[in-house]
C-alpha cells in the first residue's frame, strides 16, 4: 500500500478503525468496566497498560492509543517527576491506565501514570552519517526514517560529531545488541551517563560484567544500588561515572530493567523479539509473549530475533497472552507516522510552516484539509495533524490537517 492514501482517507480509516477497535476490545472492556479505585492520580485502578514509543500528542499516542495525560504521575527512569510537556515525540514510555474504549479519535484510555526513560545517554564514539550510524558507549546505534530528533538538531544526524553527549532513545535489539534510535536530544553537563543492556560475561567474584562491547565494573556499590540477584541475560540498567578507568566503566548504579508486567487484561507492547522458540513462544524485551492463540494480521513471514511486533492481549502471572500479534516492518512505522493534536502556537505563513507543542510543521507539499482550507491557518486555530517526520527528523511534513476540536 501506498504511504499516501491512508492519511488522505483518514475520515474513512478512522471509522474503519472504529468498528474492529470495538469487536477487538469490546471483551475487554466489559472485562475491567467492575474495577474498583485505588488512590492513583486519576483515582481510578489501572486496566490497560502500553509500551512504546510516543508516536502523537494532544493526548499521549503509544500503540495506537490515546492516552490523556492529565492527572497523571509522569516520571523517568530514576524516579525523577516531571511535567506533560517534557514528553515529546519518539520518546520510550510506559503507560498505564484505565481501561480502552473508543471514541470519535481512536481508542482513548486515561492515564495513571507514564514512565519514559531512554536508552543510552553517554559520548559518540564512532559515526557514519552516510551509513546512518553511530556508536555511543560502544553500542551501535542505528538511525532510521522515523527517528525523531530534538529542534535543537537542525539537519539531524548530520550537525552531530564525535564526542557530542547524546541522549538516544531507542529500541533494543537483544540478539545483536544494537539499538535502533527512536529519538536522539544533544546533552550538556552531563555528570553521570547511562546505558540499558542485556548483562553477560558476568564475573560476580570480580564484580564486573559486560553490556555488549562495554565492561562495566560496580566494585565497591552497596547492595543497595544493585538488583537483588544480578545474573547472566538479565535486562539492566547502568549508571556510570563519565570517565572509564583500567577496569572499565565505573557503574554508580545497576537497576533492574526488565519491563514491569502487571497482571491487566489490556497490554500492549512494540519492541523488538529479544528471544524466539516458534511463532507460538516468544519474548519481546525480555517479556515471555504466549502467542499460542493468537491471530497474525500481517502472517508470520520474518517473525524472529529482533523483528519488531506489536503485541496486544492479557497480563498474568508475568506473561502476556497474546491475542494479536502484528509484525512491524520500516515500511509500517513510516506509513503509520505522526498525530499532533493542538492549538497553532505560531505561524510563518511565507515558508508555509507553523508550529503545536514546539514542533514545526510543513505543509508546503500536498496536504489534505478537513473542516476549513489552507487560507483558515492562524494561529490559535486548533487543528489535528498526520504526517511523517522531516528529512532531518526535526519536525512534520503534513499530509492531512483536520480544523477543530
Amino acid at each position: 500500500m501506498s504511504r499516501w492514501p491512508r492519511y488522505r482517507l483518514w475520515d474513512s480509516w478512522r471509522a474503519c478503525e472504529r468498528v474492529l477497535g470495538a469487536l477487538r476490545i469490546g471483551v475487554c472492556v466489559l472485562a475491567v468496566s467492575s474495577c474498583g479505585v485505588d488512590s492513583g492520580g486519576t483515582g481510578a485502578t489501572p486496566a490497560s497498560s502500553a509500551s512504546g514509543p510516543i508516536t502523537g500528542f494532544g493526548s499521549v499516542m503509544v500503540n495506537g492509543v490515546h492516552f490523556d495525560d492529565t492527572f497523571a504521575s509522569i516520571t523517568d527512569a530514576d524516579g525523577a517527576v516531571h511535567r506533560p510537556d517534557e514528553l515529546k515525540l519518539g520518546m520510550t514510555a510506559d503507560i498505564k491506565g484505565t481501561a480502552v474504549v473508543v471514541a470519535a479519535n481512536g481508542f482513548t484510555s486515561t492515564a495513571t501514570s507514564i514512565v519514559f526513560g531512554s536508552a543510552l545517554l553517554g559520548p559518540i564514539d564512532r559515526m557514519d552519517a552516510a551509513g546512518s550510524t553511530l556508536e555511543v558507549l560502544g553500542q551501535p546505534v542505528a538511525v532510521t526514517v522515523t527517528t525523531v530528533f530534538d529542534a535543537a538538531l537542525s539537519g539531524g544526524l548530520a550537525v552531530l560529531s564525535v564526542g557530542d553527549v547524546i541522549e538516544v532513545y531507542a529500541l533494543f535489539d537483544a540478539a545483536t545488541k544494537r539499538y535502533t534510535a527512536t529519538r536522539v536530544e544533544r546533552r550538556n553537563g552531563v555528570l553521570t551517563y547511562h546505558l540499558r543492556g542485556v548483562v553477560s560475561l558476568l564475573d560476580t567474584a570480580g564484580k564486573a560484567f559486560s553490556l555488549g562491547n562495554l565492561r562495566v565494573s560496580y566494585a565497591g556499590l552497596p547492595t543497595s544500588e544493585l538488583p537483588p540477584a544480578l545474573a547472566e541475560e538479565q535486562f539492566v540498567r547502568v549508571q556510570m561515572q563519565i570517565n572509564p578507568t583500567s577496569g572499565g566503566w565505573q557503574a554508580t548504579k545497576v537497576q533492574d530493567s526488565e519491563h514491569p508486567l502487571e497482571d491487566l487484561d489490556d497490554t500492549r507492547v512494540e519492541a523488538l523479539i529479544s528471544s524466539f522458540s516458534s511463532p507460538a513462544q516468544f519474548s519481546v524485551d525480555g517479556i515471555v509473549v504466549d502467542a499460542s492463540g493468537a491471530t497474525f494480521p500481517t502472517g508470520t513471514a520474518g517473525l524472529g530475533l529482533g523483528a519488531r511486533v506489536a503485541v496486544e492481549g492479557v497480563a498474568s502471572g508475568g506473561v502476556l497472552t497474546a491475542s494479536s500479534v502484528q509484525i512491524k516492518t520500516d515500511v509500517d512505522v513510516v506509513n503509520e507516522g505522526f498525530e499532533l493534536d493542538g492549538a497553532i502556537l505560531t505561524m510563518d505563513a511565507a515558508g508555509q510552516t507553523f508550529v503545536v507543542r514546539d514542533i514545526t510543521i510543513h505543509y508546503s507539499g500536498s496536504v489534505t484539509f478537513v473542516n476549513g482550507t489552507i487560507s483558515d491557518l492562524a494561529p490559535g486555530k486548533s487543528v489535528a495533524v498526520m504526517g511523517s517526520l522531516s528529512a532531518d527528523g526535526t519536525g512534520l511534513d503534513a499530509i492531512l490537517i483536520r480544523f477543530g476540536p
